[in-house]
């Protein structure tokens, strides 16, 4: 029983990671109803700088909030330049551009930062003492720091004048134009907060599988699998996505199919979840009348 336990609390570890991951992915598709593929890659260019930072000498939390800061700056930076001259354009155009992007950042960390694999340091080293029975001290620090991480974000979109304006931007463009919001502002300090997220992903999980150009492939899979069980539109059903997948990931790794085919869990609940239930647990049904 106590093995069990293990892997259910190692499963919430991993799930609050794929969270947000989830949570990233459907604040692009709710403001441009798209997948952005390249959000893995952007978050471990990210991870890159912090690892610079903390190499050159700045202290580990100055690299962290110096990183999410430089982040947000690039995904609006993006949206920007890059995608808002392709907002009306067709789905296979803004495919290619996700694509390309995928492409490019992998590229270039390759570039900059090579591809052997790096360590990276945990803010939270063994002896702190938040260690429990359950979690080790990293895991322990990584869930905390999600979770503040996922309430401040709910903080920001609940009670916030542009929190509130990127959700009537998000959910009825046409009417938040009417009413002075500025929709294509508001796209950009969405991708900016995916980016931001994305990278504090990214620094949580890279102590745990090493540092390298293609290190989120697999859990952009997982993030991605979040997305769609919890609701592809439903920013608290990725959430809660995000911990059934880590769960179940860990589970079924651990007594089922074994620890080398767990990334084939993502994909069989990608494809149940699109062939069983397109909308997800928590999505809503749209129904356009024609």
């Amino acid at each position: 029983m106590e093995a069990l336990f293990h892997q259910i609390f190692a499963g919430i570890s991993n799930g609050v990671i794929y969270a947000s991951i989830g949570l990233a992915l459907v604040m692009i598709h709710q403001a441009t109803h798209h997948i952005n593929f390249a959000q893995g890659e952007m978050a471990t260019f990210s991870t890159f700088i912090a690892w610079a930072l903390v190499n050159s000498g700045w202290p580990y939390w100055g690299a962290f909030f110096a990183t999410v800061a430089v982040s947000f700056l690039g995904g609006l930076l993006i949206q920007r330049t890059i995608l808002k001259p392709v907002e009306k354009a067709p789905v296979l155009t803004n495919v290619i551009v996700f694509v390309g992007l995928l492409v490019i950042f992998n590229a270039v960390a390759g570039m900059i930062f090579d591809h052997t694999i790096k360590s990276f340091p945990s803010p939270f080293p063994k002896d702190t003492g938040i260690a429990t029975q359950y979690f080790s001290a990293h895991q322990f620090g990584s869930v905390a720091v999600m979770l503040v991480v996922l309430a401040a974000l709910y903080a920001f979109f609940r009670f916030t004048p542009i929190g509130l304006a990127m959700r009537a931007a998000a959910q009825n463009p046409d009417s938040a134009k009417l009413v002075g919001v500025r929709v294509s502002w508001m796209l950009g300090v969405g991708w900016g907060l995916a980016a931001a997220i994305g990278a504090v992903a990214g620094m949580m999980v890279a102590p745990i599988v090493f540092l390298d150009p293609n290190m989120m492939s697999g859990i952009l899979l997982y993030g991605f699998a979040a997305a769609l069980l919890g609701g592809i539109d439903n920013a608290w059903g990725a959430v809660i996505g995000g911990f059934i997948v880590g769960i179940l990931e860990n589970l079924l790794g651990a007594y089922v199919i074994g620890t080398e085919l767990k990334l084939t869990v993502a994909l069989i609940l990608i494809v149940g979840t699109l062939t069983l239930k397109p909308d997800g647990l928590f999505g809503k049904a749209v129904v356009t009348r024609v």
